[in-house]
């Protein structure tokens, strides 16, 4: 078993091959964190890992005893004003007005494979020997509260998940104020903090700054995860690469608003935390009433941050995302958004669908404008009937003379919102959130529906339901292209408000979870570009997204390669588009951007019918390549190589499980004039493998490819090397294969 319990010392080892995890009730009867790290070999004490000290002003637990300070001990679920004056784990107010609590050890369990948690996404097990589980109930005598530490060790992945489940089993109302998923307390401070950072059109860039004393977080209080931050941290020893050295990889599995923060204290102490953000969220407990945290992931790598995004990749890969498409390669479409916005008709839609068919795509999606009304952003949002002027056979109709071409079929649609110029809004204003006696914001001319109402939730899935029994869809395109504001429901009374952010999230898991569970032939993709929702959550329901508005490929560069720190390339929504394009009006070669948008779901973004015989061509043998090798690409092992947010380069490649074949991307941005030598070291590769590789005029074992480099100088000998007259924005992929 890889969860030992030890009872004469008191002591929890949670281990497999990479990692271990090791606590300790502790006198006081809380829980205490020894480590957490690499492997340790398995013995029946690790008491000297528990440190203690008489320091100076610090707050004692036994009188006498100047040495067992909460303060100064590294605590598992550490609450308030009990003697540890840094953050909490959790915040429950009492009719008193007190906020103390002091949960003890009362028992523990521990069993194979791994429960579901209610209402919420969470990474799973197909078969019960695949991880193991631990609960550690600790209970609050005073106030008869119950609360259930739970923690999931995967026998072959170095993580570990967490999560918090509090129950009221007292009379008292409480209210519960902050709850992390996970507290860790670390023994020093010695890391460097990895944020994924951004805003619209530029999400998730790679940012790395020294921890330092006081509180560092990134949260989001904008009722989705956000473009601004993503819910992830990493930590790296100063000394870690992407290829060696120790990294701590923790995320959140949800939607919505959450908080993930690093505490260092002024003894060099880290106290890491990641949970919902408490500032939005205020949950009344009543008697026998429960709350279920989400869950928290932890990975740990003594390999470098490729193997900590690695094992992030596998498991949303094979146990988070679901369903028929979690193991298919996803089919290469074209959307007609920025081939026509609103401005189309049936016989467009048909005509781009021909052309799209003649290249080689093989799922045509109609984007927005498709329904009554809709010609601008302004109207008609949750009027979600056909536009029979432009659609006269309507959905269904459109659906099956795609069908008849030999295409796939996929729809856009923003269940979430609605416009103020809409038959809905006219129906049921109230059903929009919306503080009373306060003036609406809109944003992008949109209103958000209360989907903490499950009167809404059950309107908007017949409202579904009827789209999609009727009509022959494969893909939906779930988009949701604003932040939520004036954050009331008039559904709940006034001491449950501060329940509405979450009730919202969870809402949106109810109607996803129906809809995968009616249609499990359909392919969801989760777009949330306008307003940002990329994140483990989504993923549990939709298995890829929409990876950015902005689809120019040099900016993809780092959008996907940020991207790529913690979600797998095959979550990865990304097209080729046309030229300028319409974010930054910039030009680049259709190669270049076929080349990056390869490494993702892949599909097309623009009006086929536009473009010349020549462009034509070269779609089709794009689209015949990644036919070939999406399954390699979407499912192989991915490794970051040259950064572009350290220089002109960039560099990634993706190797077969077999490692018999691997794909190198590889980028340069701008034109460089009498230029260095450059190689690029590649990694994954078997070294006692002679590789053939398609874009080089060389063989070489994959011992001098990794250590010696591939070489990708400008102007070098050879048809296939890059040549400095091809300008800015060149790009080259190279293909492996084992002689």
């Amino acid at each position: 078993m890889p969860i030992v319990f030890h009872p004469t010392t008191n002591t929890f080892h949670l281990m497999n091959d990479t990692m271990s995890y090791i606590l300790k009730i502790l006198p006081d009867g809380s829980i205490g964190q020894l480590y957490c790290g690499r492997a340790l070999r398995d013995k029946e004490s690790f008491d000297e890992l528990f440190e203690t000290a008489a320091r100076p002003m610090a707050v004692c637990a036994f009188e006498g005893d100047k040495t067992f300070s909460l303060e100064h001990i590294r605590n598992e679920f550490p609450g308030a004003f009990f003697g540890d004056m840094r953050m909490p784990a959790i915040d429950l107010k009492q009719e008193n007005g007190s906020r103390v609590v002091r949960f003890r050890y009362k028992s523990h369990t521990i069993f194979s494979g791994k429960p579901k948690l209610e209402g919420l996404p969470a990474t799973y097990v197909e078969h019960d020997d695949e991880a193991n589980t631990l609960h550690i109930h600790v209970y609050d005598e005073l106030l008869h509260v119950w609360a259930t530490l739970q923690y999931t060790l995967y026998e072959k992945r170095p993580v570990l998940c967490r999560s918090v489940k509090v129950e009221n089993a007292g009379s008292d109302t409480l209210v519960l104020d902050g709850l992390a998923s996970l507290n860790l307390d670390l023994p020093d401070a010695g890391y460097d903090l990895i944020e994924l950072t951004g805003a619209w059109a530029r999400e998730r860039s790679i940012k790395v700054q020294p921890l330092h004393e006081g509180i560092q977080s990134i949260y989001s209080l904008r009722g989705h995860s956000s473009h601004n931050f993503n819910p992830f941290l990493g930590l790296k020893r100063k000394e870690t690469t992407e290829t060696q050295g120790e990294a701590l990889g923790f995320t959140l599995v949800y939607s919505g608003n959450f908080l993930a923060q690093v505490d260092v204290d002024t003894y060099n102490t880290a106290r890491v935390q990641i949970g919902l953000h408490p500032f939005t969220f205020s949950w009344p407990l009543r008697r026998n009433e429960s709350f279920q945290s989400p869950e928290a992931i932890l990975v740990y790598s003594s390999q470098g941050m490729n193997v900590m995004s690695q094992a992030f990749h596998s498991l949303f890969r094979e146990r988070l995302a679901r369903g028929m498409w979690r193991d298919k390669p996803r089919p290469i479409l074209l959307n007609n958004w920025e081939g026509t916005y609103f401005d189309f008709h049936e016989k467009t839609i048909l005509e781009m669908a021909k052309a799209a068919k003649d290249l080689g795509v093989e799922l045509f999606v109609l984007d927005d404008g498709w329904f009554e009304g809709r010609n601008t952003e302004h109207t008609s949002l949750g009027d979600w009937r056909p536009d029979m002027d432009k659609l006269p056979k309507g959905i269904s109709g459109l659906a099956d003379q795609i069908n008849a071409l030999g295409l796939r079929f996929g729809l856009w649609i923003e269940p979430e919102m609605i416009n103020y110029h809409s038959k809905m809004y006219e129906q049921m204003p109230d059903w929009v959130l919306h503080t009373p006696n306060r003036p609406l914001s809109h944003g992008r001319h949109q209103f958000v529906l209360d989907f903490s109402n499950p009167d809404v939730v059950d309107f908007v899935f017949e409202m579904m339901k009827d789209i999609l029994d009727h009509a022959n869809i494969d893909y939906i395109k779930w988009d949701m292209n604003r932040s939520l504001s004036e954050v009331y429901s008039s559904h709940y009374p006034h001491d449950e408000q501060g329940t509405i952010y979450h009730r919202f999230i969870l809402g949106v898991y109810d109607l996803y979870e129906r809809l995968t569970s009616r249609y499990p032939n359909i392919l969801f993709e989760s777009c949330a570009s306008g307003g940002a929702r990329f994140d483990p959550g989504m993923l549990y329901y939709a298995p890829q997204a929409w990876t950015s508005d902005d689809t120019d490929a040099i900016e993809r560069l780092k959008i996907q390669y940020g991207t790529s720190m913690l979600y797998p390339i095959s979550s990865m929504g990304s097209h080729v588009s046309a030229i300028p394009n319409h974010q930054l009006n910039r030009s680049t070669p259709l190669s270049t951007r076929a080349n990056v948008a390869y490494f993702g779901t892949f599909g097309y973004e623009l009006d086929p019918r536009k473009m010349d015989e020549a462009e034509k061509e070269q779609i089709r043998k794009q689209i015949g390549f990644m036919k070939q090798y999406r399954s390699l690409i979407q499912f192989g092992t991915f490794y970051r190589l040259l950064s572009p947010f350290d220089g002109n380069e960039t560099a990634w490649m993706v190797v077969s499980n077999d490692q018999k074949t691997a794909i190198v991307g590889y980028y340069r941005t701008l034109q460089e004039v009498n230029e260095r030598y450059r190689r690029v070291r590649l990694q994954g590769l078997d070294p006692n493998t002679l590789y053939q590789i398609e874009g080089c005029d060389y063989d070489a074992y994959g011992d001098e490819l990794m250590y010696a480099g591939l070489i990708t100088t400008d102007a070098s000998a050879g048809e296939h090397n890059l040549k400095a007259g091809e300008g800015d924005y060149l790009s080259r992929l190279y293909i492996l294969r084992a002689r």
